[in-house]
């Protein structure tokens, strides 16, 4: 199956970036694409839902599999197929602007075309709503179709590692599969070796692979959950005191409570209350 949508290339125009084409290709073995330098003055980025393909790289062919993608520039020999025995599921854009080329060389995405995407998802659910909305509209909303090329830049910007350094992807699944009860149970008092069990690895490792998943500790993530709640605590819920609201989201100091408040939100949780209430 082959969905995809080619749109007008814009010479002149006042967005960060725009597509000028987006597609979804599923079980298609006969995909294959085999670009000479210089065909192509666009960016690309695929992501490879499920299956298996290839791409060659100076003479090295590299296996991809479901959470790999690879990316190219302008201009750049592109060489890549799907596998005939287990096609690939694969979602991609081309895009453009004049400013985009700095912004991934600003990032290190030029070090490679091979990366994995370390929470796949996100990232899948860009690339859809792009070629949901070029399908419906076109070109005709201009603006919808910038933002959301730019939320699938963003998406792989964020989440994209080297290919090379994926070394334990089970591992690091498990860390993402984690996330969500850890920000429930944020509150409680925080026990490193109790979720580096959880995740079935010691806590240094624990907290290495936390980081390249969230580009956060765990400690930095626990704080920001505690902080969420305590500011839905804050508007929600008037007949609770700061100290009350403090000791709910795990910190017995309101002090310290209102020092993490004040680094993050730039006020304290009273002055949070109280703007809010007033508005």
């Amino acid at each position: 199956m082959r969905r995809q949508r080619s749109l007008p290339t814009l010479t002149e125009h006042a967005y960060f970036c725009l597509p000028e084409s987006v597609g979804w290709y599923q079980n298609d073995a006969a995909h294959t694409v085999d670009r000479q330098e210089g065909a192509l003055n666009n960016f690309s980025i695929h992501f490879i839902v499920s299956g298996k393909g290839y791409l060659v790289s100076e003479h090295e062919q590299h296996t991809l599999q479901s959470g790999d993608a690879f990316l190219y520039f302008p201009l750049q020999r592109q060489r890549y197929y799907s596998s005939t025995d287990e096609p690939w599921d694969v979602r991609w854009v081309h895009f453009y602007g004049s400013k985009v080329k700095d912004y991934l060389l600003e990032r290190g995405l030029h070090r490679s075309h091979l990366w994995s995407i370390r929470q796949p998802k996100p990232l899948e659910q860009a690339l859809h709503d792009l070629l949901v909305e070029a399908e419906e509209n076109t070109f005709f909303q201009l603006t919808k179709l910038s933002t959301l090329t730019y939320a699938v830049i963003a998406e792989f910007v964020n989440q994209a590692v080297p290919l090379s350094t994926n070394k334990n992807q089970e591992t690091t699944d498990r860390i993402v599969q984690l996330l969500p009860q850890l920000q429930q149970e944020a509150c409680k008092p925080f026990e490193l070796d109790y979720w580096a069990r959880q995740a079935g690895v010691s806590t240094y490792y624990f907290c290495k692979l936390f980081k390249k998943v969230t580009q956060m500790t765990p400690m930095t993530f626990i704080t920001l959950s505690r902080l969420q709640m305590s500011k839905q605590w804050l508007l929600e819920k008037s007949d609770l005191t700061v100290r009350q609201i403090a000791l709910d989201a795990g910190y017995p100091s309101t002090s310290y409570f209102n020092k993490k408040f004040l680094e993050q939100e730039g006020m304290t949780p009273m002055e949070y209350r109280e703007l809010y209430w007033n508005k």
